[in-house]
């Protein structure tokens, strides 16, 4: 189906939900240290759901289905530049745009009571801009620019919008769901690239630095960039790691936790975690064991209808069964779960929403992650969860368990005292050589259950072992 046609499907569906014109705008390229340094673009996840094209600085009016577009045509200089650019007729006839007009035509007062939601990027936003953020009600998170609306138009429509969008962007589209799997393959093959860059990198004692350029060198080969800022790592147990300068020991896990985003902005988000010695020790894979256990379990019972917090809830008590068989956890499991013990080693949620963003529509707050009426728990072992709500077809979903040697919860005085008589200790200092695990998938909810994009990169033991050793 050509681009015009599904973006024009996507604007029907928005007029179908809201009744007043919506602004949307695509941001500009911020500049690093002076103007004609820039960083590298990215549009709004929002502007791009209903116009398609990564338009810098240009801004699209959304009413009874029909899109206007506001950008300026390229200025003859920029030409020398950056060569030959499409005019704004052009594009306007690429994404099925009603009418198109210069970026100076955009006034507030021809506009009158339009909404816009705001886009990511602080740099691009000279106005000011109001959060409305209730820490209470964190349900209700999300953020507006109020920039170009009439005086006195309606802050109820604030949420209409949002929910609007939540609503249209929830269910991925044939359109989305094909992108997407043209990011979970070229991740697929990223990661194959990391394994196959570990050997050369411990034996000429490179730092994770050296698996890191191996992988996203696949990513940019496709012309497409990271969905995120990749984490490869021998230090696992930082969630989010970013620093890529330590040398590859024989006996270290890598974990690596990298996805490619398309040039359309859809994302993948895959991690894997491996021995550098091309083989798990013993206690690496007993503990790699569990947590595989764990994301299978999950992956199993995906399907339209199932709360995914319950999914959540089954890769605790699968990763905590595991646990207590390993003698690292004493006690039943789901009593385990009950009192968050599980949480010291999986501290943060199994997934999370993916789609144009790698957490999708997190700008608005949980807005999208939970529904109507649901709010952020204050349980250690739920706090982090980021979707909390019935899976429906067409959803796409990542399944993420973990299980990680934090040092800044395994010595917190108070847990270690609270969770004294359910913790191992002794037994836990046997496993030191596991920093940090987590193994994720990006999973597609179906009519009748899932499908597992990125199913063609191996989880098990043998398998991962095997392609060390290619």
């Amino acid at each position: 189906m050509p681009i015009a046609q599904i973006l024009q499907q996507r604007r029907q569906k928005l007029a179908k939900l809201v009744d007043f014109p919506v602004l949307l705008w695509s941001g500009d390229r911020p500049s690093r240290n002076f103007p004609a340094n820039q960083y590298p673009f990215r549009a709004s996840s929002h502007f791009l759901y209903f116009a398609g094209l990564p338009l810098p600085n240009a801004a699209i009016h959304l009413e009874h289905g029909r899109l206007t577009l506001f950008m300026d045509d390229a200025p003859p200089a920029a030409a020398l530049w950056h060569g030959e650019s499409p005019t704004r007729e052009q594009i306007a006839a690429e994404i099925g745009a009603d009418a198109a007009y210069p970026l100076t035509d955009l006034l507030p007062t021809e506009l009158p009571n339009a909404q816009t939601v705001l886009q990511p990027s602080q740099w691009t936003i000279d106005a000011a801009t109001i959060g409305l953020c209730n820490e209470q009600r964190s349900d209700q998170c999300y953020i507006l620019d109020r920039s170009v609306n009439a005086p006195n138009c309606p802050e109820d429509r604030d949420l209409a919008l949002a929910q609007a969008i939540v609503q249209l962007r929830l269910c991925q589209d044939a359109a989305a769901i094909a992108e997407m799997r043209q990011a979970a393959a070229v991740t697929v093959q990223a990661h194959k690239a990391g394994m196959a860059a570990t050997r050369s990198a411990q034996t000429f004692a490179q730092t994770e630095a050296a698996v890191r350029a191996a992988m996203e060198q696949v990513i940019l080969t496709h012309n497409m960039t990271t969905a995120y800022n990749s984490i490869v790592t021998v230090h696992g147990e930082v969630l989010h790691n970013e620093h890529y300068h330590h040398v590859l020991q024989p006996q270290d896990l890598l974990l690596a936790d990298v996805g490619a985003e398309t040039a359309q902005g859809w994302a993948a988000d895959v991690t894997r975690t491996w021995p550098t010695a091309g083989k798990f020790s013993p206690t690496q894979r007993a503990v790699y064991d569990v947590v595989l256990a764990a994301h299978d379990a999950a992956i199993a019972a995906v399907k339209p209808g199932v709360e995914y917090r319950d999914i959540h809830l089954l890769a605790c008590v699968t990763l905590a069964t595991g646990l207590v068989d390993l003698g690292i956890l004493r006690g039943k499991p789901e009593d385990l779960v009950a009192s968050d013990a599980h949480a010291l080693f999986f501290p943060h949620g199994v997934g999370h929403l993916l789609g144009l963003d790698v957490h999708d529509m997190e700008d608005l707050g949980d807005l999208a992650g939970y529904a109507p009426g649901r709010n952020r728990s204050d349980r250690f072992g739920l706090g982090y969860l980021r979707l909390d709500r019935p899976l429906q077809a067409g959803m796409v979903v990542t399944i993420e368990p973990g299980f990680y040697q934090v040092p800044a919860l395994l010595k917190d005085s108070s847990r270690r005292e609270r969770y004294d008589e359910q913790v191992n200790w002794e037994r836990l200092a046997e496993f030191a050589d596991v920093r940090g695990i987590r193994i994720e998938d990006d999973v597609l909810v179906t009519d009748s259950g899932s499908e597992v994009l990125t199913a063609s990169l191996p989880t098990t033991v043998a398998e991962i072992e095997a392609l060390l050793s290619i």
